[in-house]
């Protein structure tokens, strides 16, 4: 099991080298990430996008192009489908966001013709290490879903899950937080948090230990835990902390990123093939961290 990005990235070099298609990759961070990825023998990349700009910008980061496959397409809606079909066409294992709207970036994944769609709902995973945690966590969904249903909660938790055991935890803890730990009917998300607990046990929602409704102390700090008398395993133990809402889960992502030492990495799940969602604010660490999860992903994808 991955309890680290360290151990991640390591697990990312001992497979099989991916190849990524980077779209509209005139970016200096999405460069910078993809020049160590390949470095690091993570993977491979195709760069899709304005190449004068993606010279200009190599050149300023001391980058050798030389090995890196360049499709010169300077309109930005064209290059991100070009990009996605890569992906499609299986020329390439992994979809990486560089300089364009997420809204543009989204339309092109979605393509009736030449997409990524699996059939199943998309959302997003923040992978975080978090100083003083002994493990990875995995909060979903802080990006993409925005006040999901209960039906939507329960892919939500599959397609983290699937990414979760990827990375090595062969059980996965998911705990449904709120801002209590009672079931209260004039809060959804306790209610929702009941319901999934209570599919997990029917053997409803497979692979995993669901036990809500949690707060957050009482998901992730094991002496709260036991403070309060809940002795259920997923208490004080989550591993993927399942957010009621956008609201929630973007300010603690966020809060998270500007004020705690942490270090992260994004996925887009749900899809045919890993895609790399990240924002356009992200440092280069976090586009690599994203490169070596979604790299991982594609090995467990291959293997079954």
């Amino acid at each position: 099991m991955s309890k680290s990005f360290n151990e991640l990235i390591a697990k990312a070099t001992d497979g099989e080298m991916r190849t990524i298609s980077v779209s509209c990759a005139q970016d200096a961070p999405v460069l910078e990430a993809v020049k160590v990825a390949k470095e690091r023998g993570i993977a491979n990349a195709i760069l899709v996008g304005d190449e004068s700009k993606i010279r200009e910008i190599a050149a300023s980061i001391n980058m050798d192009l030389t090995g890196f496959e360049i499709v010169n397409e300077p309109e930005v809606e064209k290059a991100a489908l070009t990009a996605v079909q890569l992906v499609h066409d299986h020329k390439a294992d992994i979809l990486l966001k560089g300089m364009l709207e997420t809204k543009t970036f989204l339309k092109s994944v979605l393509n009736k013709e030449v997409g990524l769609r699996s059939g199943k709902m998309l959302s997003h995973v923040c992978v975080f290490e978090v100083e003083g945690i002994d493990r990875l966590l995995f909060f979903t969904d802080v990006a993409f879903n925005t006040y999901p249903s209960l039906e939507e909660k329960v892919t939500i938790i599959e397609n983290c899950v699937e990414l979760a055991k990827a990375c090595g935890i062969e059980t996965p803890k998911v705990a449904p937080l709120c801002a209590v730990e009672t079931v209260n009917p004039k809060m959804q998300p306790t209610v929702d948090a009941q319901a999934l607990t209570e599919m997990n046990q029917r053997g409803e929602i497979k692979g995993c230990e669901i036990y809500g409704p949690l707060s957050m102390d009482l998901a992730i700090d094991p002496e709260a835990a036991v403070h309060k008398g809940i002795s259920n395993p997923v208490a004080g133990n989550a591993d993927i902390l399942l957010f009621p809402n956008i609201d929630a889960g973007n300010i603690t992502y966020k809060l998270l990123v500007r004020t705690a030492k942490v270090i992260n990495g994004n996925l887009l799940v749900g899809t045919t093939a890993p895609v790399i969602l990240t924002s356009r604010s992200d440092d280069f660490e976090t586009k690599l961290n994203s490169i070596a999860l979604a790299a991982v992903v594609a090995g467990a994808v291959t293997k079954h």
